[in-house]
């Protein structure tokens, strides 16, 4: 039965815009069972032929017939199915993956056939059976570097095998061989053929060739001559396949793309990957750096967010901040130095206006403060008694001081977290005296948690009556501010406008030097830091997501020298019946497969870092969920968008030019 026709074959190579012609008018038809040998001089063509009877290659003119169906025009999924189906290689280089051992080269073809799970027990035991029969029953599970280049030669026939092929491709199979393992080599495919296995084997040496059947000789890529060693051509069942010869045969259709693949394809870049430990850890650390940047970034964004949320909620409603101007011309102060202070005065008149409902002066200062061996340099404000109900800082612990202790200037004091954690450590304060500026003052009460407000720490600080401050501790006459809670219904505007007239008024200056009296609207204060925050939140965000894309970056390049190291690899797989979508997946799944592990790790990494910053550094951070997803997802996204054209360079290398490829 016919196998193979050629027709008025024609292969010519472009180099540049020179054409050299490797096949010319070539013609031949090989029959099932016969052992074919290709002889002739170096440049001859031999190889080149082979490469097209095998439809690694195909012709530039004429046709080609598969058991009588011309074939000249198929796609390349198509020919990738024919391949695995009837065609077996062995390559005189054996053509190994060096970083598999000999079970998991002799299964490699089963990947890319219709056999879903190529590791299932059943595939396993048939190659090892295949392995067995040609002698390396105690070589199963090592890998090429270890074995010698006879048993490598026949691994690589085994492989060949494995899809029980109707042809049997070598290309000078026993050309890195010594004498004794070429005799058994061609031993092998003797049996081979007489178990009914067509084979075409190129060689140059005449010896090797009188093993065949037919020897045909090229030169100058034209057929010499083609001669028979024996009239009689015995056909025979092949005695390890299952494939039941007939007289038409029909040829399978490509493979549409199955799911169940994945797992095969999942296993191979997993393989890939782990063989390749310093690169994909390269690949693998791009991308833990950035999403472990995009997620603290994210987190300590979230975490002055909700800071900022704290401290505006603390404000209170209805709240005016006055305070005097800071103007200055080119560095020097100008008219805003005639008011040095708000003054009692002050208060005490912006107290009695309709439209304000309470207010509490402010005095501020920093203060040494000392408690037995310990001492603590903090920052104080004095305040009044109203100052609790104006900012939301009822005491978690204790109580706030009286109008009383206000008005007869008592030495008692709240103090922060942090000062109690600086003094006291475990102990409650309560109740206990400590020393401000040599001054004995007592605790009364703790005030509530408040955390960082951008570098200063709110619980740090000590509030006191702003009488105390004034007269006792700082000796001065001035307010630091005023906050003013002004009354339900009146505007917030026209009553700032109107604090800053009558101030004016009373410091003898011009009502239209408006410009010397700063008065903050707490709502524009909370949409102004909101903003800030959001935009703070969007940098580290920005930040984080380059730093993540350059991880990508990284990704694509060390995939592209992954090509470039692999050429050999995938001439290798396509010879053995991977199409470009099965190239393609795989190198896909290992861009995906590091971001996916990247992300993971990335995502540990984020985390521990922003509870550091919280816990050594004291910044405000929140992980949140939607932080973590995406994250994670822009990590994936990443590892598609830049691994599609390492893999898209990778499927589209045709089978000859990877395998020659050096």
């Amino acid at each position: 039965m016919e196998i193979i026709r050629l027709e008025k074959v024609k292969k010519i190579y472009k180099i540049g815009t020179v054409e050299v012609t490797a096949l010319d008018d070539i013609s031949i038809s090989i029959h099932q069972g016969e052992f074919v040998s290709i002889m002739g001089p170096s440049g001859s063509g031999k190889s080149t032929l082979l490469y097209l009877l095998g439809i690694l290659d195909k012709p530039t003119a004429g046709k080609y017939f598969l058991f009588d169906n011309d074939i000249s025009n198929l796609q390349d999924k198509q020919l990738a199915v024919l391949r695995n189906k009837f065609f077996g290689f062995v390559f005189q280089n054996y053509n190994l993956l060096s970083k598999i051992n000999a079970t998991e080269n002799v299964l490699l073809p089963l990947i890319y056939s219709d056999i879903n799970n190529h590791l299932k027990q059943e595939n396993k035991q048939k190659a090892v059976n295949l392995l067995t029969q040609l002698g390396l029953a105690e070589r199963l599970y090592h890998k090429p570097l270890e074995l010698s280049g006879g048993q490598q030669q026949r691994v690589a026939i085994a492989r060949a095998l494995v899809n029980s092929p109707y042809v049997l491709l070598a290309d000078e199979p026993t050309g890195n061989l010594d004498s004794k393992s070429a005799s058994e080599i061609i031993e092998i495919f003797k049996k081979l053929n007489s178990q009914g296995i067509t084979i075409i084997m190129v060689t140059h040496e005449p010896e090797l060739a009188s093993a065949a059947k037919r020897i045909i000789k090229l030169k100058d890529g034209k057929i010499v001559s083609d001669e028979l060693q024996n009239s009689q051509v015995h056909t025979k069942m092949l005695i390890h396949g299952s494939i039941t010869r007939r007289t038409n045969i029909e040829l399978p259709k490509a493979q549409v793309f199955n799911i169940s693949k994945l797992q095969d394809y999942f296993i191979e870049a997993q393989k890939s990957l782990f063989s390749n430990k310093t690169r994909t850890f390269l690949s693998v650390l791009g991308v833990v750096v950035g999403v472990a940047s995009l997620i603290s970034m994210l987190s300590l964004g979230q975490g002055a967010q909700e800071q900022v949320k704290k401290q505006i909620s603390s404000l209170g409603s209805n709240l005016l901040i006055v305070h005097p101007a800071a103007g200055r011309t080119g560095g020097v102060a100008t008219e805003s130095s005639v008011i040095r202070g708000m003054t009692l005065e002050d208060f005490k008149t912006v107290k009695n206006i309709n439209e304000v409902e309470t207010v509490s002066p402010i005095v501020q200062g920093r203060a040494q403060l000392v408690y037995r061996n310990k001492n603590w340099n903090t920052r104080v404000e004095g305040v009044s008694s109203e100052y609790q109900f104006l900012r939301n800082t009822f005491p978690q612990k204790g109580r706030f001081f009286t109008e009383e202790e206000v008005n007869t200037r008592s030495k008692v004091l709240l103090v922060g977290e942090e000062v109690v954690r600086q003094l006291f450590g475990e102990q409650d304060p309560i109740g206990e005296f400590i020393k401000v500026n040599r001054i004995d003052f007592q605790i009364i009460g703790i005030l509530p948690k408040r955390g960082m407000t951008g570098w200063r720490n709110e619980d740090d600080k000590i509030v006191i009556p702003y009488t105390t401050a004034m007269f006792r501790l700082f000796g001065t006459n001035f307010i630091s501010d005023l906050n003013i809670k002004v009354k339900e219904g009146f505007d917030l505007d026209e009553t700032g406008e109107k604090i800053k007239k009558l101030l004016l008024k009373l410091h003898r200056l011009p009502e239209t030097k408006t410009e010397l009296i700063d008065v903050h609207n707490a709502a524009e204060i909370q949409q102004t830091i909101t903003e800030t925050t959001k935009t703070f939140s969007f940098l580290l965000g920005s930040i984080a997501f380059v730093s993540l894309l350059v991880g990508g970056i990284g990704i694509m390049n060390i995939m592209l020298v992954s090509v470039t190291e692999r050429t050999k690899e995938i001439g290798i797989r396509k010879a053995i019946g991977a199409n470009n979508i099965d190239i393609l997946c795989q190198f896909m799944i290992e861009s995906i497969f590091i971001c996916i592990l990247g992300g993971i790790l990335g995502i540990m990494l984020g985390c521990g870092i922003s509870i550091l910053l919280s816990t050594l550094a004291k910044w405000n951070t929140k992980i949140v969920l939607s932080s973590i997803i995406l994250a994670f997802t822009f990590s994936v996204v990443v590892g598609l968008i830049f691994g599609i054209w390492p893999a898209r360079k990778a499927s589209q290398l045709t089978p000859v030019d990877a395998l020659r490829y050096e």
